[in-house]
């Protein structure tokens, strides 16, 4: 009889994870990097588990959540199987990182974790950790909760020093509370202090290196993180994440084709896989790229692609902000403004992702001197600025500010108002440069620092053009706008228009 039992678990344990499985298995052998977390649950679900923290650390939050889940069914009394579940739902350098539809589900599956708690310390203090973010109260913001996380990881961290996941960990909860307007990357170079001397002890783990690239995701610190760049995508080539990570490094550097090849192998993966977020994420920054390489048909493809996806979520932040991007971009950035004009606005969309709709709109029509209509879609945006303002979502109602006055500025210029126009570019130019961009994105459409260039080649100030464009590049290297900015800027008698 408890021969038939085991072998009835065993069955359960192969189907409550086929699914997953069958996401990963390509005829070649899974290749996630090497992740060792102990557990006191039953020794049969110790592989799957690793397993599943492999994927975590991936973000292939969806396929990690599946493992979890399966390895709950094959050992009921597993707490940290929720506990992992939980972890799925706190996407801790997105944004936003705790959404509230998921906020019940996670709460739940803490509530188990708790119930069942665990035979070790360790796990105790982890599952301690993340009821942190989880814990029932009205008042906590998100940053509130994300902080409370990123102090209990600390002492998980310090309590478990030798332990490689109590510490990547902790480094982890450090982004999710790094302040984009901390242009001293306070908590990205403690993270970077932490990992990096892992990374030679641990040259397999997935975490290591995929955390390094987002602590490095800055124009300060992105040198720093090429090794990881380079190495990352050798750790764990099965996970589509880990092939695009790379290019957060190379487009910061100005690494174009290296950012392709990049994301030419993420969207493969993720398409064969049916991971649409990774998919648009990685179609992306691939157009990014190739609009740097002069690359226009290989951007018309991927933007006849885009149309070809059907019943796209666009509530999801993620898969909202790619597939509104990725056409506004080409239209903008080739300065065909009639196209930008007619922009249509993204239904079910996300406020800070309908503002870069309103934005391109408003550009579209200010370039092409319909004044008073782009003012409209001015206001539009001063709204949903306040909108998110009024949620608590400041990072993205400083991003809406910036857009509604770059709309505002050329709206000035068409009108014949350039001092207005240069006012109130340059204050946009200002305020985008103090703050970092978030990981969704590999940037502003078009730098307001680049279009303070643009501006003032069109009011014959090429001097003073060339040192914004400078200042431009030097953010943001490679940008073939500010490169052709500088060459029109540096040629007195050309006053072609860059856009």
């Amino acid at each position: 009889m408890r021969r038939l039992c085991r072998v009835w678990l065993c069955l359960l344990f192969v189907a409550s994870l086929s699914s997953a499985h069958e996401m990963h298995d390509h005829g070649t052998p899974e290749r996630l990097g090497d992740v060792s977390f102990p557990i006191s649950c039953a020794p049969s679900v110790q592989e799957e588990f690793n397993r599943g923290v492999a994927l975590l650390h991936s973000f292939a939050y969806a396929s990690a959540e599946q493992t979890f889940r399966g390895v709950a069914r094959v050992d009921p009394q597993c707490g940290m199987a929720h506990w992992g579940v939980a972890m799925t739902y706190f996407h801790q350098v997105w944004s936003p990182s705790l959404p509230l539809s998921v906020f019940p589900a996670g709460q739940k599956e803490m509530l188990e974790a708790t119930r069942l708690s665990a035979k070790s310390e360790r796990e105790r203090k982890f599952i301690h950790a993340l009821g942190a973010l989880y814990q029932e109260s009205d008042g906590l913001t998100s940053s509130m909760r994300t902080a409370a996380y990123e102090q209990a990881m600390a002492e998980v961290a310090r309590e478990n020093g030798r332990d490689v996941e109590s510490r990547v960990f902790y480094a982890l909860a450090l982004l999710s509370n790094a302040s984009p307007t901390d242009k001293t990357h306070a908590k990205q170079k403690q993270a970077i202090d932490l990992l990096e001397p892992l990374s030679r002890e641990y040259p397999n783990h997935p975490a290591i290196a995929h955390y390094l690239i987002h602590a490095c995701d800055s124009q300060e610190l992105a040198e720093r993180g090429l090794p990881a760049a380079r190495a990352y995508a050798q750790i764990a080539p099965s996970a589509p994440h880990a092939l695009h990570m790379p290019s957060h490094i190379f487009t910061r550097l100005g690494l174009w084709n290296d950012s392709i090849e990049s994301n030419l192998a993420s969207r493969k993966a993720a398409h064969e896989r049916g991971d649409t977020l990774d998919e648009l994420h990685a179609m992306d920054y691939l157009v990014y790229a190739y609009l740097q390489t002069g690359s226009d048909k290989e951007v018309s493809q991927v933007i006849q692609d885009l149309k070809a996806m059907p019943n796209l979520d666009m509530s999801n932040f993620g898969i909202a902000y790619a597939a509104t991007a990725i056409p506004i971009r080409y239209a903008v950035e080739r300065g065909r403004w009639d196209d930008a004009s007619s922009i249509a606005l993204p239904s079910g969309a996300p406020p800070s992702v309908v503002a870069i709709a309103v934005w391109a709109r408003g550009m579209g029509l200010a370039r092409t001197g319909r004044v008073k209509d782009a003012r409209e879609d001015a206001d539009r945006l001063r709204q949903i600025e306040a909108q998110l303002r009024a949620s608590g979502d400041n990072y993205w109602s400083t991003q809406t500010g910036v857009l509604a006055s770059e709309v505002m500025a050329w709206s000035a210029q068409a009108s014949g108002d350039t001092h207005q126009a240069s006012v109130l570019l340059r204050a946009a130019a200002d305020q985008e440069d103090a703050i970092e961009k978030q990981a969704v994105t590999p940037g502003p459409i078009v730098p307001a620092r680049e279009q303070l260039g643009d501006l003032l080649l069109q009011q014959k100030q090429p001097e003073f053009a060339l040192k914004e464009f400078q200042t431009a590049l030097a953010g943001a290297p490679g940008r073939r706008g500010s490169l052709q900015g500088i060459a029109q800027a540096s040629r007195p008698n050309d006053r072609a228009e860059l856009y």
